[in-house]
């Protein structure tokens, strides 16, 4: 399976509660940016967190690839789930090809639970930071880091 794992796009501070943050004007432009990378990627699949700057950056990316299916909602991609939590839904998936849109610590975490086995390693990842990881199957330490890219990174 190729897993691509994206952050959200940069969002307001402030909204009645943290589910309801929206994406900022530079958050859409940051998504859009880092949504080219994703052009002719054979995507079976966008599974993204309920809260609002998600749904937001996945619709982004749907918008900039033509992505044809339903964004699909799954509760357990918010910012304080578990990454094991993810790793054992991700082993009921068969997509080859598949997007997560979430939020920080867990996009990080689910990283370095997937490459090194553990929570412990540092992957940046700022805001609509796209990461692609290669696994034969979903479990603790068995991907490789394909790659990870923030957008500063491509405005270089």
């Amino acid at each position: 399976m190729k897993l691509w794992i994206m952050r959200h796009g940069q969002a307001h501070a402030m909204a009645d509660s943290d589910p309801q943050r929206t994406l900022t004007a530079r958050g859409h432009q940051e998504v859009r940016e880092m949504a080219i990378e994703l052009i002719d990627q054979p995507l079976e699949a966008i599974l993204a967190s309920p809260y609002t700057r998600a749904q937001q950056t996945a619709a982004e990316v749907v918008d900039v690839i033509g992505y044809r299916r339903a964004v699909a909602t799954v509760p357990w991609l918010t910012p304080d789930d578990a990454p094991m939590a993810v790793l054992d839904f991700l082993a009921e998936r068969s997509e080859k090809e598949l997007l997560l849109v979430s939020h920080q610590p867990l996009v990080s975490q689910l990283i370095s639970l997937l490459v090194e086995g553990n929570r412990q390693g540092h992957y940046p990842m700022a805001t609509a930071s796209l990461a692609c990881l290669q696994l034969d199957f979903a479990a603790a330490g068995v991907a490789e880091l394909l790659s990870l890219q923030a957008p500063a990174e491509l405005r270089r």
